[in-house]
């Protein structure tokens, strides 16, 4: 067992060193050439995000693990577990919610602030607006805490009389479950119905915070995780519907060219007239939808330049350049084949283990034990895949709605040009969401999760806190996911092979 212990400290110790250099790579990779020498602080503060967020999806494989410590005591107080997992998992989502509410709302108004105030004016700024939300924070969470911030579980009170400990025990049967003769009350499918109680406690603080935490997030995981475990593959697949078939003439690509570069001017002078609007103090809500709107008009301009590069490569690697275009739309076919396989996977599972009762079956619970039963990792690895791909959900959703909905902001990730208040953005949703994804995971892979710390404070005390525990008792969130997804689906089935047409003349909104 000691092996075991040793093992399991150092593969933890390299695997956060490796999540924390992966985390560095894509900061590297994704940020916009803008950004590159500068914005220090929030460049840490994406890695560090970013490698909690990875940290806390890889932490239920370690929970599982951890149990392995205690397969062999009669019940899990009796032996000494390897990490303290109930407490890793408490550290983790408060700073998690210290980095979702305070530190990176910081960041981003300190990003964002006007670049011809001095850093003092930003910092203040950014300050103030940070102070203020934690303020309000804080009172709610207190307030709440206060109030409702009790755990209610539903008990049954079971007893029998001593008896002397029996030689055999083959007496025992379902109609005789205790070893007294006489009128039982040891069993919970004998005993009366005035056995059963609530049993009021209150919960620890940090608990509530995550609790509370968990429902924000929640909600936005069950809108854009719903509908992005729909979009995700299927955006793959009909990307490669909609391929370019054939290299255009020249002729073909001027005329295009043209038109894009009428386009940008046309972008160009409403962000010049934004900006204007800016330094006048005038920005209210009309200012703001105009701002998110030109955002949109950006990005499909941007798509609409890559396309017209991709069906007119230039250069004298024209040919190479076609053909890995070509290879680039058949990698996009077969990711987003692998990528419905999962999500049809996902969607069965939560309707056969979560929302029919009793299950059908275990399904994929029983497909990660099998696999650790062939090399002991695999059942690990590929329960971490499934979470994973739900936080890309996660984002890809967002991206589709962010295209769709004028009251949702955009804020793309793109390799060598994403800029760092998207990247934040985008860090804090993952943040947010990586709870309501272990949670969900731990619901969903109850029968996989059993008897670890998470189960403990995302199944018991979650499940029970007052005022919270009929989202789950009746299947909110679940509900919610499928129906977004199926919706999804029709969407893409009646929408999604059609070509984007061409935006008309931009102009702002009066």
């Amino acid at each position: 067992m000691g092996d075991f212990n040793v093992a399991l400290v150092i593969v933890a110790a390299v695997v956060s060193v490796v999540v924390l250099l992966v985390s560095v790579y894509l900061l590297v990779n994704y940020q916009h050439p803008d950004d590159a020498n500068q914005a220090y602080f929030p460049k840490l503060v994406v890695v560090l995000g970013l490698t909690v967020a990875v940290l806390s999806i890889l932490m239920l494989p370690a929970d599982v693990a951890n149990r392995q410590a205690c397969r062999k005591a009669v019940y899990n107080g009796a032996c000494n577990l390897t990490l303290p997992m109930k407490t890793l998992w408490l550290v983790v989502y408060i700073v998690d919610a210290v980095l979702v509410f305070l530190v990176i709302p910081f960041a981003m108004f300190y990003y964002e602030g006007d670049q011809d105030k001095s850093v003092g004016k930003r910092l203040r700024t950014a300050l103030m607006w940070v102070v203020a939300s934690a303020v309000v924070c804080g009172l709610v969470l207190g307030i709440l805490y206060g109030l409702v911030g009790k755990v209610d579980f539903t008990v049954r009170h079971l007893s029998s009389t001593v008896q002397t400990f029996p030689n055999s025990f083959s007496g025992l049967s379902s109609g005789q479950p205790c070893f007294s003769q006489l009128p039982r009350v040891c069993a919970a499918s004998t005993a009366p119905a005035n056995s059963q109680t609530t049993w009021t406690m209150r919960a620890t603080f940090p608990e509530y915070v995550v609790a509370l935490t968990t429902i924000v997030g929640s909600v936005l995981f069950t809108i854009f995780g719903g509908v992005g475990i729909a979009c995700l593959p299927l955006g793959l697949i009909f990307s490669f519907i909609r391929r370019p078939k054939a290299v255009i003439t020249r002729s073909q690509y001027i005329k295009e060219a043209t038109e894009l570069g009428k386009k940008a001017r046309e972008l160009k002078k409403a962000a010049e007239a934004l900006h204007q609007e800016e330094r006048s103090g005038n920005k209210g809500r009309k200012w703001r939808k105009n701002v998110k709107a030109l955002e949109k008009e950006l990005l499909l301009l941007e798509d609409d330049m890559k396309a017209l590069e991709e069906m007119y490569p230039q250069g004298e690697k024209a040919e190479a350049t076609w053909a890995f275009t070509v290879l680039g739309y058949i990698g996009k076919l077969i990711f987003g084949v692998v990528g419905l396989i999962v999500s049809v996977a996902w969607v069965a599972h939560i309707v056969i283990y979560l929302l029919i009762d009793p299950p059908l079956s275990s399904f994929l619970n029983e497909v990660f034990i099998k696999l650790d039963g062939v090399w002991g990792l695999l059942g690990t690895a590929a329960f971490a895949f499934f979470c994973f791909y739900l936080l890309i959900a996660v984002i890809a959703g967002e991206m589709m709605l962010g295209l769709k909905l004028v009251f949702i902001t955009i804020h793309p990730m793109k390799w060598g040009g994403t800029l760092m208040n998207s990247f934040l953005f985008n860090v804090g949703l993952i943040l947010l969401c990586s709870i309501s994804v272990i949670q969900f995971c731990a619901t969903a892979f109850a029968y996989y999760a059993q008897a670890t710390a998470a189960q403990e404070i995302f199944g018991h005390t979650l499940q029970s806190l007052r005022g919270i525990k009929y989202l789950y008792k009746y299947n909110v969130f679940q509900y919610g996911f499928v129906a977004l997804a199926i919706l999804t689906l029709f969407y893409y089935a009646i929408f999604g092979w059609r070509k984007r047409k061409p935006t008309g003349r931009f102009q702002l909104s009066n």
